[in-house]
């Protein structure tokens, strides 16, 4: 013989109960005589409000939610919380037509009302722990292989042969081994000393990072403004009659270095803590010795590029493209025309 099919609302506290173990909830509800008898009672059970109050808290932390489920003090409250688990529910696209219309004072009267809330709300903060996770697991799956493709990169720097395994800790052990096989070879000041002088913690590390990347928000802004003006000034060279009939010329050599110029930055906490003494040496951009090496047939052009932002680009970056622009096509690039105050 088969086994007795459970009742629907049995069946319904049954999933409940199962629901809120898997969920970690600890309170007196997880017994199912104090669930039916909290289920009958309705709004007028403690231990009922505290359990949806729970559940709400837990969907609210987990997705943006305007609407909330807050606790009540004592009878005269008992409206505002229907209101507020009416909106709730209408938020989250409650299937159940009995908990989200109708009277709102007689939504939560009839014992299967107050399960099918109870359920609907903890299967659903099921569902959104799971996409949660997987969330997060694909955030540490994409991270792990990003610092794998590092760490792989450093061995191929270091001559050290391709591993098949993904563990990365085998493979700083050999990058670590490699170097200071490196480091005996050679005279003790050959690398320099550290820029960074004291050890970091982890809160630290992490203020760095935020820093990092507010910084490097901040700089793609300013370097995707020098290559919009790079690229209206070169435009503005096939303005003049020579050039118009060198925009084929110009664009083959120009297009290729204009997409190698990259609006991100690629400074990170590693540059840091690699960073030698010597990177603290301040060298002015207009000094004499600096100014040898920069002054060029078409400079007041460069000029233009290097003084919006001296800090965030490399001025040669710019200068190289136009100048090699120039130095192919002198004819197309006339200094009087393209001169910029």
């Amino acid at each position: 013989a088969g086994m007795r099919e459970l009742s629907p609302g049995l069946k319904m506290e049954c999933d409940i109960l199962d629901a809120l173990e898997a969920l970690g909830y600890t309170g007196p509800l997880l017994e199912e005589k104090a669930l039916n008898k909290a289920a009958e009672n309705g709004l007028s059970s403690p231990e009922f409000f505290e359990l949806c109050i729970w559940l709400g808290s837990q969907i609210k932390s987990l997705c943006h939610m305007e609407e909330s489920i807050t606790s009540t003090d004592g009878d005269k409250d008992i409206e505002s919380f229907q209101l507020e688990i009416s909106g709730f529910l209408r938020e989250m696209a409650c299937p159940y037509s009995s908990l989200i219309s109708g009277d709102i004072k007689g939504r939560l009267r009839e014992k299967e009302d107050c399960l099918k809330l109870l359920l609907f709300l903890s299967t659903e903060l099921q569902a959104l722990k799971i996409l949660h996770s997987k969330k997060i697991k694909g955030c540490r799956s994409e991270k792990h292989d990003e610092i794998y493709q590092e760490v792989q990169a450093i061995c191929s720097a270091l001559g050290l042969p391709n591993s098949s395994s993904c563990d990365i800790p085998p493979l700083l052990t050999n990058v670590e081994q490699k170097i200071k096989d490196i480091l005996s070879k050679v005279q003790n000041n050959h690398v320099g000393k550290s820029l960074l002088t004291k050890p970091l913690d982890s809160d630290q590390v992490e203020r760095l990072e935020k820093i990092n990347d507010a910084l490097r928000s901040e700089y793609e802004c300013r370097r995707r403004m020098l290559m919009k003006r790079l690229d209206v000034t070169v435009q503005s060279f096939g303005w003049s009659d020579r050039a118009k009939v060198k925009t084929d010329d110009i664009a083959r050599i120009y297009q290729p270095k204009r997409y190698a110029l990259s609006p991100k930055s690629t400074i990170t906490l590693a540059h840091l803590l690699a960073a030698r003494e010597d990177l603290s040496k301040i060298i002015r951009t207009s000094s004499g010795s600096t100014r040898e090496n920069t002054v060029c047939a078409i400079n007041k052009v460069c000029f233009f590029f290097l003084g919006c932002d001296k800090r965030t680009w490399e001025f040669t970056d710019l200068s190289k493209v136009i100048l090699e622009l120039y130095s192919l096509c002198p004819l197309c690039f006339d200094p009087k025309d393209s001169e910029i105050s």
